[in-house]
């Protein structure tokens, strides 16, 4: 069967031609595999990672299946994160002028009054976050007794997330005879067991990761410390001038106080991440997408399913942990036929992640030395041995506060771009510390101060002098 267009796989010229106006030309392969299936009216369990257009591969057997003549849920999406279900509804809408179909997101963050009007009209698709779909069947706002298609997307990242038992009271209320299908980037034994329970005879379709990954995407690692790590990044970006990046931080904190940094330095820069509000994510997504923003630090579950167009480069400040975590990561860039670049920071600690990711992908990195972006790298290098930096004393590798950059001196010249002034340097405890355990005669000449020794020959003056010591080694 020739699968290298639309209209092959069945998808009517109403649609191919909306497609074509966006670009879209040739279905990817996991949309020849999962239409045709999908359309056949079979359950299916998807194995494909991210960037590979497995979205219209549910998207466009949906639109075709919907019957507009029934105002009522037909499709329901159901997504782990609030980004995702907006991404979808997206490009759902760009579509279902085709086949005049209406689609409602359903998600935290929003008016839920607004929800529930929009919800008593015809809407035929509802995408939606777990809690949210809850609570609106709670409410008793939202009737999913007529709904004939179940998608479950990025299934491991929502049972990841603690989903399970809220998609399981989801499903409750679902019919036993709709066609359920799930779209995962790994299948874990989790995902497995909830395929198993609930679709019937699923076909499995599987897209290799392999050519996702490398297909159009140069892919670098540069062996830094976590000492330099930030002046490192700083010198990429300066190198290498992305016009829009995603950096990718391990936790949260880690994410804020990089955002702070790259924020002193004058970048365009923000965080995203899952303890902001919706209203705040949705307004960094916003800039980032216009490119008002240059920068976007982000952890992997706030990033997950991040689509946006004219992402030029990933740059991993934390390794992942496996192959699909970093696949997911620099699969923000190089979509669409374009090319990109993914640049991971490795310190010596982080190597055994860096060998699973290379036996992952079935591909040896090419390495760089961070004396390619901080120069003076190279003479410092001696000063640290190699056991110390992999050992990690206590807050290594944690990002410094804005203006200190946490790689223990020097400072670049400031970019102006964003107006902000330029970052004080802050001296650290440990030099406080230091100064305070300095004789009292190397800090004060005038013997003023409190601690400090007489003059000799004064009554009582060697027993001063003694006790001061003494209050000062209790101090330490």
């Amino acid at each position: 069967m020739n699968r290298t267009t639309f209209a092959a796989l069945g998808i009517r010229p109403e649609i191919e031609r909306l497609l074509r106006q966006q670009g879209i030309a040739v279905p990817t392969p996991v949309q020849q595999q999962a239409v045709p299936a999908l359309l056949a009216g079979k359950d299916a369990i998807v194995q494909a990672q991210t960037g590979t257009g497995k979205t219209l591969a549910f998207v466009l057997p949906i639109l075709e299946c919907i019957r507009t003549d029934k105002p009522h849920i037909q499709a329901l999406i159901v997504t782990p994160t609030r980004e995702l279900a907006i991404q979808i509804t997206a490009e759902i809408k760009k579509l279902a002028p085709a086949v005049g179909a209406q689609a409602l997101a359903a998600y935290g963050g929003q008016d839920v009054l607004g929800q529930i009007r929009k919800l008593q009209g015809a809407a035929h698709i509802v995408i939606g976050t777990p809690g949210r779909i809850l609570d609106h069947l709670r409410r008793e706002t939202m009737n999913l007794s007529r709904v004939s298609m179940l998608v479950l997307d990025e299934a491991d990242q929502m049972l990841d997330m603690g989903f399970l038992t809220d998609e399981e009271e989801i499903v409750r209320h679902l019919p036993r005879s709709r066609q359920t299908m799930l779209f995962s980037a790994t299948m874990p034994g989790p995902v497995r067991a909830l395929a198993a329970r609930d679709m019937r005879s699923p076909e499995d379709i599987r897209v290799s990761g392999r050519q996702v990954t490398l297909e159009g995407i140069r892919q670098i690692v540069v062996e830094t410390t976590d000492r330099l790590k930030q002046r490192a990044l700083l010198g990429m970006i300066e190198r290498y001038r992305p016009y829009l990046a995603v950096v990718f931080c391990r936790t949260k904190i880690r994410a804020r106080k990089l955002t702070e940094a790259l924020q002193a330095e004058g970048l365009e820069a923000d965080e995203l991440h899952g303890d902001m509000t919706q209203s705040k994510r949705e307004q960094v997504m916003k800039r980032f997408r216009e490119a008002k923003l240059q920068l976007l630090v982000a952890t992997d579950v706030a990033a997950r399913g991040l689509d946006v167009e004219g992402v030029t480069h990933v740059f991993n400040y934390d390794i992942p942990h496996d192959g699909e975590s970093y696949i997911h990561r620099i699969g923000r860039t190089g979509r669409a036929g374009n090319k990109g670049m993914a640049v991971t920071l490795v310190s010596p600690r982080d190597r055994y992640y860096l060998t699973q990711i290379e036996k992952a992908i079935g591909e040896t990195l090419e390495r760089k030395s961070m004396s390619e972006f901080v120069p003076e790298a190279e003479k410092e290098k001696g000063d640290w041995p190699e056991e110390r930096l992999s050992g990690g004393k206590k807050g290594a590798g944690r990002p410094g506060k804005a203006g200190a950059m946490g790689d223990g001196g020097g400072s670049r010249p400031q970019r102006q771009r964003s107006g902000r002034a330029p970052a004080r340097d802050v001296p650290s405890r440990r030099a406080k510390q230091a100064i305070a355990r300095q004789p009292a005669k190397g800090r004060r000449q005038d013997g003023a101060g409190r601690g400090a020794a007489k003059p000799a020959g004064t009554r009582g003056g060697g027993r001063q002098t003694d006790a001061g010591s003494r209050g000062r080694r209790g101090r330490r």
